[in-house]
């Protein structure tokens, strides 16, 4: 590491609590769509995207033109103040585009963390019930509730408790739990511990995140619409790590013919811009009274206009079958390792949402995984790892990336396992 880069890492450690962790210690100076140099001037490829907020690449030329035309007009007026139209019409294209038959009505924020609350607010109130369920290795944000709903102690619940109540976790269907026996613990839930007449809502993602890039099996999640629709409860889709065009549809929950009641959206929605939603059927939105909804900041006016962008490019660019030909080349490159990296456990995903899980002897491979990060970032690819044990690599690559560009980074990939297969 050069000295300017020792330098500023020592200014952050000074001026920055430890509890905001880094995935690295490079800091950015300039990016373009899946490349990004840092302050040395050094150049690496982009398989982080800011945690799956990037899928229309750093910079989008039309991103850009759209948010300097509106910086030309006004950047803030708090919609609920005096609002603007823009807001309006990305309601009205999410309503038409979201895979919930019937009409929808869509109001937005600034978080996806705000997106979770507000969906849990507005299962409350329209069902008159306080429970939710959340999942095992689910992942909604780092607020309280947030907090409350991850199925996933560290780092993140660690020595912030207690968190609200009414909040009830389920086995997800992964690894050696099977959809009939996962359904089995939910409905087991009902006799021990949640009443189900005291359910607002269930609240999964369509393939889990943070818990290790799992996607829900198709008869898990039609099981679970069942449920929901035997005891009132509503479904809540958490699409903000899935959404736009990451798993080859535009929504994950394309994927499965089931309907959720409520959509959290956030992340890649806005291309980098902060911007959240949540889209739901139009009774169930308008369950709260005026006021009961908003935030100073959600809707902004540039999160707005990249976020009409950002629909544009994916038609445009055709995105949702660009992530199914980028997803099949890291599968195919990753099958090509098997044979000769014990390591390699499972490669898994949808579209190209998609990770390797690395296992030595039959147990979680954390250190390997580790390895195969640090290798990958000297060689110039930027990665994150994921799991409940910290021994799953998830790529999430910019859908836009060249396809030059992603050849060089899984020829960087490649050796980066290689390499860490021999220590």
């Amino acid at each position: 590491m050069s000295i300017k880069m020792d330098n500023w890492n020592n200014r952050r450690l000074a001026a920055t609590p430890r509890g905001v962790g880094i995935s690295t210690q490079v800091f950015i100076a300039k990016a373009k769509n899946a490349e990004v140099w840092d302050i040395d001037g050094r150049r690496y490829i982009d398989f982080a995207a800011g945690i799956a907020v990037l899928n229309t690449g750093h910079l989008h030329p039309k991103i850009k033109a759209a948010v300097s035309a509106q910086l030309d007009a006004f950047s803030h007026s708090c919609y609920q103040v005096m609002p603007y139209t823009s807001y309006v019409v990305l309601a009205e294209k999410l309503d038409q585009l979201a895979p919930i038959s019937g009409p929808c009505k869509s109001f937005f924020l600034t978080t996806g963390a705000e997106a979770v609350e507000n969906a849990i607010k507005i299962a409350r109130v329209a069902t008159g019930r306080a429970g939710v369920i959340a999942f095992s290795g689910g992942f909604h944000g780092r607020t309280l509730l947030g907090m409350a709903l991850t199925g996933k102690v560290a780092p993140y619940k660690i020595g912030f408790g207690p968190f609200p109540a009414d909040v009830y976790h389920a086995p997800f269907p992964s690894g050696d739990i099977s959809s009939g026996a996962a359904l089995a613990c939910l409905k087991a839930l009902f006799k021990s511990s949640a009443d189900p007449k005291r359910i607002a809502a269930i609240i999964i993602e369509p393939e889990q995140g943070e818990g290790g890039f799992y996607p829900v099996p198709r008869e898990f999640m039609q099981g679970l619409r069942q449920i929901c629709d035997e005891h009132g409860i509503l479904l809540i889709a958490d699409e903000i790590q899935t959404g736009f065009a990451r798993t080859g549809k535009l929504f994950a929950m394309e994927h499965f013919d089931v309907e959720p009641d409520l959509i959290t959206v956030a992340k890649s929605l806005a291309g980098g811009f902060p911007l959240s939603g949540v889209i739901g059927r139009a009774a169930l939105m308008d369950a709260a009274a005026p006021g009961g909804l908003g935030g100073t900041y959600g809707g902004s006016p540039i999160g707005i206009a990249a976020a009409l962008a950002v629909l544009e490019i994916i038609e445009e660019e055709q995105l949702c079958e660009r992530a199914n030909i980028i997803g099949n080349k890291i599968k195919a490159r990753l099958e090509g390792l098997k044979a000769n990296t014990p390591q390699i456990h499972d490669i898994r995903g949808l579209g190209a949402m998609v990770a390797v899980e690395f296992t030595e002897n039959g147990q979680p491979a954390a250190e390997f995984t580790a390895n195969v990060k640090a290798q990958a970032q000297n060689l110039g690819l930027i990665l994150l790892s994921c799991g409940m044990y910290g021994n799953v690599i998830r790529f999430l690559c910019p859908l836009t990336i060249e396809d030059s560009v992603l050849d060089e980074a899984l020829g960087m990939l490649e050796q980066a396992i290689k390499s860490a297969s021999k220590t």
